[in-house]
């Protein structure tokens, strides 16, 4: 088998008889480049990256976890590497839970997935279904757009999306993709959505029934809106409740507080407490590029896919995909699959409690060591810190995240922190001394 280390040392052409001052003929052409032109395109670009590697602890504004994944984690690429799985083509097209004709797949490692993080999540273990979307974005476009189709399908009327300005920006962006009218919930003080107010807004819009897509853990404030609350003003209405938990989606789980996205909780499994959900997998994870979990229930899914197969039921595949998108990354989910495994749970759990850990001891820093800043923690849940917003060469060295909020009937602007796992104390405490250096706030 041809390894990129084989491959760098084998012919004259490869790097390492660059390094050696031989010329390298480009394929297409035939044309030759001198080192000297190599490394004045190339090796500019390597050095900045590798620069930008060994300051990745220092991203504190942006939900990220800059930590390297395990070794197991690239042990595993290599064998999914050996048996073709991202050396040839391979294309999850279709419904990861119907046989594809398409023999090279990842399905199989899709549905252990699904099925792994929808027990995690507390679904029925028998009821269960999803994929391994592109991102969090693209899983919550699958959830809105399975929302839409199931409540248009039983009351014959448009639904209109009740959401707030705490949510994501992709949200707003998908509802407008979607043609959905968007009716905006004031939230509480936190940022949650304010379930009372959803019963107002339900009540002068009757007569459509109701998409609500919830967050858990919003994007600036890390608030988490009460599906249970907001359960109970959807009573009595025609709705699908999605929830949007990019981040806390993932690390919840493995903490003691995961029954704040269970589907149902209790010894007698109450009553659904939403209908579908979205979780990112490089947040919390670490994984190492975009992708999404998409989880429902089969009976949704059912219920979608008999609408859907109207709109198109591709003889060409041999059965109704259910999946907005046809062709789908087969890598990923393989890859993923490594993030179900004992050793990486037990990892993710003490990441998760890490993190909590280390987020409660920098707002005790910042609530005695610097008040002026008004830092704030949305709940004892939240990995996200707010607060005012300090001066620049601080917000540039840590990549902070800003935003003008209207605060007490003030508008002023504030900078978040999201602690992820690789935000060790000795980089926070680092953070502390810089803001102790300059007091000054930016108004």
């Amino acid at each position: 088998m041809l390894t990129r280390r084989r491959f760098l040392a084998s012919s004259g052409t490869g790097l390492l008889a660059l390094a050696s001052g031989c010329r390298a003929l480009l394929p297409d052409t035939g044309r030759s480049l001198s080192q000297e032109a190599v490394s004045s395109l190339v090796l500019p670009s390597l050095a900045d990256r590798i620069r930008n590697v060994k300051l990745k602890n220092y991203l504190l504004g942006y939900p990220i976890n800059m930590s390297s994944p395990p070794a197991g984690f690239f042990a595993w690429r290599e064998q999914l590497n050996d048996a073709g799985i991202g050396a040839i083509a391979h294309n999850n097209v279709g419904n990861p839970f119907e046989k594809s004709t398409i023999h090279y797949n990842t399905h199989d490692f899709e549905r252990e997935i699904i099925q792994y993080f929808g027990e995690r999540f507390a679904f029925p273990p028998h009821d269960i279904w999803g994929f391994l979307s592109h991102s969090g974005t693209d899983s919550n476009m699958h959830g809105m757009y399975m929302g839409r189709t199931i409540l248009k399908s039983r009351t014959g009327l448009q639904p209109k999306s009740y959401v707030t300005h705490e949510a994501h920006y992709s949200v707003h962006i998908l509802g407008d993709l979607l043609g959905l009218e968007s009716i905006f919930v004031e939230t509480l003080p936190d940022g949650g959505m304010d379930a009372n107010d959803l019963r107002r807004k339900l009540t002068e819009n009757r007569n459509h029934p109701a998409l609500v897509v919830a967050t858990i853990g919003t994007t600036f404030k890390g608030a988490i809106d009460r599906i249970d609350q907001l359960q109970e003003a959807l009573e009595g209405y025609a709705s699908f409740l999605h929830l949007d938990a990019a981040l806390f989606g993932g690390y919840l789980p493995y903490t003691s507080h995961s029954q704040e996205i269970s589907y149902q909780i209790g010894d007698h499994r109450r009553a659904a407490r939403y209908d579908s959900i979205a979780v990112s997998c490089h947040k919390f994870f670490g994984f190492t590029s975009p992708a999404g979990l998409f989880v429902t229930t089969i009976s949704h899914f059912n219920e979608f896919n008999e609408q859907f197969s109207r709109i198109h039921n591709p003889e060409y595949i041999h059965h109704v995909p259910g999946t907005i998108t046809c062709s789908r990354d087969a890598v990923k989910p393989a890859e993923f699959s490594y993030y179900t495994t004992p050793a990486a749970s037990a990892r993710l759990t003490e990441d998760a409690r890490m993190m909590l850990e280390n987020t409660e001891y920098l707002q005790a820093q910042l609530l005695s060591y610097f008040p002026h800043l008004e830092s704030t923690r949305a709940n004892a849940f939240s990995n996200t810190l707010y607060f005012r917003k300090p001066v620049s060469f601080i917000v540039e060295k840590y990549s902070l995240a800003t935003m003008r909020l209207v605060i007490n009937q003030k508008q002023r602007d504030y900078a978040h922190i999201v602690v992820m796992p690789h935000a060790h104390r000795n980089i926070l405490d680092e953070f502390l001394m810089d803001l102790e250096q300059d007091r000054t706030i930016t108004t």
